[in-house]
């Protein structure tokens, strides 16, 4: 089965046939990753967002959430404009790529353990194909630990952390944040320094600085 069309979770499976139901104009499926396909740095989030991805179908479009994440992509030099509004709207990323640890919209934001363990299989597959070096950036402990499970690795030997990186074995490099999410930016838990922070350190990375 394609991710495309992909319902082996049957929570999320229902949950979407709901949504789309209520809102006919939502795109309400699995949310394909999006920018590059040969990127140096690949972004993982939670999961789309009720009115962000899995209204517009792509990545942290949409919602409060790609406010920050995509002004600092265009900061840095990944994306060739400051803001993502709708899946059409001709913004192009820049080495980098964007994907979600969970590909369905979870019923309260909230997957379950055996949701991201089934998607993890996706996640896998986009890990492979990147080659040492490449930069990966999880925002949030749900995503970090994704990329821990997809590379099969042990969580407890490399703990989440904001801002933290781990060189692991398959040569890529774990950068990771708190998640970009309205509760974390309006509690100043993440400021737009402490982001900006993160997204240095992995350009400085990227360009042989570090």
């Amino acid at each position: 089965m394609t991710l495309a069309s992909c319902r082996q979770c049957p929570r999320l499976a229902s949950f979407l046939d709901e949504v789309k139901a209520e809102n006919p104009d939502y795109f309400a499926r699995p949310v394909l990753p999006f920018g590059d396909e040969n990127p140096r740095l690949l972004i993982v989030g939670l999961a789309p967002g009720m009115h962000g991805a899995n209204r517009t179908g792509r990545p942290f479009t949409g919602d409060h959430a790609g406010i920050l994440l995509y002004q600092t992509l265009h900061r840095f030099g990944f994306a060739s404009g400051p803001e993502s509004v709708s899946a059409d709207d001709g913004l192009l990323l820049i080495d980098c790529r964007i994907t979600n640890a969970v590909k369905c919209l979870p019923p309260q934001n909230k997957p379950e353990t055996a949701e991201i363990r089934q998607c993890n299989a996706y996640l896998r597959e986009e890990l492979a194909v990147l080659p040492r070096g490449t930069a990966v950036l999880a925002l949030g402990n749900v995503a970090h630990q994704a990329v821990l499970w997809a590379q099969e690795l042990k969580i407890k030997a490399y703990p989440f952390g904001h801002a933290t990186r781990y060189d692991l074995p398959s040569g890529l490099s774990l950068y990771s944040s708190y998640h970009c999410s309205r509760y974390n930016t309006q509690t100043r838990r993440l400021t737009t320094e402490m982001f900006e922070a993160v997204f240095a350190n992995i350009r400085n990375h990227l360009d042989g600085v570090s």
